[in-house]
């Protein structure tokens, strides 16, 4: 009998615990008393415009990857033939909005990346890769951009896709033109995008 009556008293004790909780329910807020007001939102009538906005980052086009240190993608990339570091003549239009880009960015640097295919030796793959950097170099230098703007950098096959296809090997034979990020600097996107 005296299991039955706990038994009891603990449920009826429950109970009373659960209704007391659930006694009163929220209050919705009327309209005038809500952030938007009783007219609700206008959208005509809203500030666009932010005094704090001035030190916003500005947006990146897609496909382009700021890293902290470097703005990749926002310049396109020059392609190289197998085992080669001449630029060919149909690569020198990216070079050409490259020119353009730091002319109107005189901030602005570049690191140039040297890349090959994963056939090769990685010392052979690596010179290559400085080769086909420094002939960009050489060809910015001559097209007027001054030389301490400018960065080089092999790769080599580092970042190639082993055995991958002959696509794959034709997009890791370049050379990656990468904006050089001072602190506080943002990226001015390029005017013209070439390939790639």
């Amino acid at each position: 009998m005296k299991i039955i009556s706990s038994v009891l008293s603990l449920i009826l004790l429950s109970s009373a615990v659960l209704l007391t909780g659930c006694a009163t329910k929220a209050k919705r807020p009327t309209p005038d008393q809500t952030v938007l007001g009783p007219n609700g939102l206008n959208p005509e009538n809203v500030n666009t415009t932010d005094a704090n906005a001035a030190g916003l980052q500005q947006r990146l086009p897609e496909g382009v990857i700021d890293d902290g240190h470097l703005i990749h993608g926002l310049l396109p990339s020059v392609y190289f033939d197998l085992d080669q570091s001449a630029i060919k003549s149909g690569e020198r239009s990216k070079l050409a909005d490259a020119v353009k880009y730091l002319k109107d960015n005189p901030t602005k640097n570049l690191l140039l990346e040297g890349h090959c295919d994963w056939r090769g030796t990685d010392e052979y793959n690596l010179s290559l890769g400085d080769r086909r950097a420094q002939g960009v170099k050489k060809y910015l230098i001559k097209a007027g951009v001054e030389e301490n703007r400018l960065e080089t950098l092999s790769k080599g096959s580092l970042d190639a896709i082993k055995n991958g296809t002959a696509e794959q090997m034709d997009h890791d034979r370049r050379v990656d033109l990468d904006v050089k990020k001072d602190n506080g600097d943002t990226a001015a996107p390029a005017t013209s995008a070439g390939g790639s």
